[in-house]
């Protein structure tokens, strides 16, 4: 009798998020940062959050749009449902695939913005996030730090209308930034401090270099 024929599995592949404050340069290091990981693995995927699947990228005009109040409770809930459909869409078929996912924002952007800074509490968030997402977490989170300032001053000299988020206040923005230190204190091996204040090659070099292990 012949051996049977089996197939080599699939390595499962990884997941790196990209988190901070707006303004502080996430889509640039996301880009640049997909660019340089394509020439070192064989598949890169690039996506967004809240979008990156027509339910979702719905959902991002609904939470983004500055003509709509949206209570605290059904904005988180909304950026949940949008992250459940693209983990279940894209992310994890992509993963199965043994790529190299790399997502702008995650779910550390609902503890930081939902949790702290709308005052809904991070343990609530995480809890209906971990449902959202099957506990789908990243094998490696890079965390733009920025000062809420500087950040917003960036936002005004893009030129663009802010959206709802964009609008509040300082006191929020505040918040959300503690939030994101106090995320990085607890989990130092995933989440990865980046100086945003850099130029961004600068950022994009720590970026690979906090990178490296997982490829």
């Amino acid at each position: 009798m012949g051996r049977a024929c089996t197939v080599p599995r699939v390595a499962r592949g990884r997941l790196i998020t990209i988190e901070g404050l707006d303004g502080a340069g996430k889509s640039t290091l996301a880009e640049s940062l997909a660019h340089k990981l394509s020439k070192r693995t064989h598949r890169v995927q690039l996506l967004r959050e809240p979008g990156g699947v027509e339910v979702s990228e719905r959902i991002r005009a609904l939470v983004k749009d500055p003509s709509l109040a949206v209570s605290p409770r059904a904005e988180a809930l909304l950026y949940a449902a949008a992250r459940a459909q693209l983990v279940d869409q894209r992310v994890e078929p992509l993963l199965g695939e043994g790529a190299v996912v790399l997502l702008d924002r995650f779910v550390d952007s609902s503890l930081a913005y939902q949790g702290a800074g709308r005052s809904l509490g991070i343990e609530q968030v995480r809890a209906i996030n971990l449902f959202a997402t099957g506990s789908l977490q990243p094998d490696r989170t890079l965390l733009l730090r920025i000062s809420p300032a500087v950040g917003r001053a960036r936002q005004r000299d893009r030129a663009l209308e802010p959206d709802r988020l964009e609008r509040e206040g300082e006191d929020f923005f505040a918040r959300i930034a503690a939030a994101y230190d106090e995320l990085a204190r607890d989990e130092p091996v995933r989440v990865r401090v980046l100086d945003a204040a850099q130029p961004p090659a600068r950022v994009l070099r720590d970026a690979l270099a906090a990178v490296d292990d997982l490829l």
